[in-house]
């Protein structure tokens, strides 16, 4: 089982390409997200191949933050996952549906692990300021977020506003423009544990760029982190972790060619064909007049 981040991860906006060779010589691109009618997110036309080949000899799941709304433009040169993961692991997709149990599960758990969306909202808001905010969202009744001008933004509101967060049981992520804030137990590696118990996965693998991706990372069996964003950045590292160097869309190649690899690896090869028997040793016939045996 393949559960993978998406976002700076699988697919890439055009100001995460991070392309720095002679246009002649960058990597041909599909458009693999549209909103409101203009592409959004990218993959290399080899990384499509590629995730093409791995959807056929894995369980591939996506793993995301984004809400279920957001996930559903993205189209990837894959068949329908049979299952999905959105808003940290707040929703559960089966064949596309919404698995209702699941996130009453999860409300449940918040409720009597955290503080309410409301207090963190509300703190989050009234701290922050318009000078460097571009937008305020609330996702899925679960997690808040910014989205901020990354060059006024202050890290020092960061590190106060995390500090807050966490004695709430909360955990914040700065990614790219995004600025989140989300309950500590609403993480992507219980909704993958769910996953691998009911279709009865045996190895997990994963990759994810972002902290809230460490979870995710820690869980699997082996995992890979790029070689840009926040835990690059802060130079995590685990055990079954591999950091890569690479960054940008290329690195979601990368990430894909090693997933393939670890599975073709494992993956019993054919037996041998038996060694055919010895030929049995006769006699040689006398030889008669005429020079017949």
């Amino acid at each position: 089982m393949v559960a993978s981040d998406l976002d700076r991860t699988l697919v890439y906006s055009p100001g995460a390409l991070m392309l720095d060779m002679p246009d002649s010589a960058a990597p041909r691109l599909l458009c693999v997200e549209l909103h409101e009618g203009r592409p959004l997110s990218f993959v290399t036309e080899t990384a499509a191949g590629l995730l093409a080949e791995l959807a056929r000899e894995a369980l591939f799941v996506p793993v995301t933050t984004r809400t279920r709304k957001q996930y559903r433009r993205i189209r990837l040169p894959a068949p329908e996952p049979e299952y999905a993961i959105c808003a940290n692991g707040g929703h559960l997709l089966v064949r596309g549906r919404t698995d209702h149990d699941w996130h009453r599960r999860i409300q449940q758990t918040l409720a009597e692990s955290c503080a309410p969306l409301a207090e963190v909202r509300e703190r989050m808001w009234r701290t922050a300021d318009p000078v460097w905010v571009r937008k305020e969202r609330t996702a899925e009744d679960l997690f808040v977020y910014l989205v901020v001008e990354r060059d006024r933004f202050p890290e020092s509101w960061a590190k106060e506003f995390a500090g807050w967060a966490e004695e709430r049981g909360w955990t914040v992520s700065v990614q790219g423009r995004k600025v989140y804030a989300v309950p500590r137990p609403l993480t992507k590696s219980a909704a993958v544990a769910e996953v691998a118990r009911r279709a009865g996965a045996g190895e997990i693998l994963a990759a994810g760029d972002s902290h809230l991706d460490a979870d995710l990372l820690l869980a699997a069996d082996h995992g890979w982190r790029p070689g840009h964003g926040e835990l690059a950045l802060s130079g995590w590292t685990a055990p079954r972790v591999t950091g890569l160097t690479t960054s940008g869309v290329l690195c979601g190649e990368e990430i894909l060619r090693a997933f393939l690899h670890r599975i073709r690896l494992r993956r019993p090869g054919p037996r041998p064909a038996p060694a055919p028997a010895p030929p049995t040793t006769m006699p040689t016939p006398p030889t008669t007049p005429g020079g017949r045996s």
